[in-house]
């Protein structure tokens, strides 16, 4: 089963990274996120990526170009102008790199795809988000519904702590609770081909155009997931990331 990746777009509100890169190719523990989020779905055994690329979109074509020269020991001969790596990459993934357009919204990214995705059943995703969940269960509450699309809902870290007030007194102060936020569109999507139906254009908007349109026809399903999700909007999501995989504890290496 191959996995699409979304990878194209600035980024503004991480305006201090992605001033000279994409948001998928900044750093969580010396890796860029993007990394992160495919090391999560090889571990379940999903090793065949299309990503869809846009603004910058060369920075992660040449990472993944450099890869194996890169990554371990090599020999150089600057006579022969000739690179020789030590022992190769122990990641047998299989990455197609696709040029979608720097304007393209969304939906266009994800049809523009649609080639490298195949006949089947696909997993789909941002570049800029992370978490713990079990893919494998995932896929079994996709295919126990038979519907075309299921995204996984999450609830995030509320931004500000939470009060409850009786008459101007603070009963209770809760800090960051994240029930008390609603359920979000976290991605972690599993899709049916026939969703490309659904994307009409280059500048459709996956969020505004084909999902109220699956919705409306009853085929989006909701996986709800409680566990750990975080994405990476600002420099803030960032220094959180950080502080997570510094600490040794970080909830989405699963691998």
């Amino acid at each position: 089963m191959k996995v699409g990746i979304l990878a194209g777009g600035v980024g503004s509100r991480l305006s201090e990274e992605t001033v000279l890169k994409p948001k998928p190719m900044v750093e969580v523990g010396g890796q860029p996120i993007l990394f992160h989020i495919m090391r999560h779905y090889a571990h379940f055994g999903f090793d065949e990526f299309a990503i869809a690329l846009g603004y910058k979109g060369e920075i992660i074509k040449k990472y993944f170009a450099d890869y194996c020269a890169l990554s371990g020991s090599v020999s150089v001969d600057l006579g022969a102008g000739t690179v020789e790596p030590h022992g190769q990459s122990k990641l047998a993934w299989k990455v197609d790199l696709i040029d979608t357009g720097a304007q393209t919204n969304t939906g266009g990214r994800i049809k523009r795809l649609a080639p490298y995705l195949g006949d089947e059943t696909f997993m789909l995703t941002w570049g800029d988000g992370v978490s713990d969940i079990n893919l494998h269960k995932l896929l079994e509450f996709h295919r126990s519904h038979g519907k075309l699309a299921t995204v996984t809902a999450v609830r995030p870290v509320a931004r500000f702590g939470h009060m409850d007030i009786d008459g101007g007194v603070v009963r209770r102060f809760t800090e960051k609770p994240q029930t008390a936020e609603g359920w979000i569109n976290g991605a972690f999507f599993v899709l049916e081909p026939a969703v490309f139906d659904y994307i009409e254009s280059d500048d459709i908007a996956w969020d505004y155009g084909p999902m109220p349109k699956l919705a409306a026809d009853g085929e989006l399903m909701a996986y709800q997931y409680e566990g750990f999700w975080q994405c990476m909007d600002t420099i803030r999501d960032k220094k959180l990331l950080d502080r997570l995989w510094d600490s040794g504890d970080a909830p989405w290496k699963v691998w």
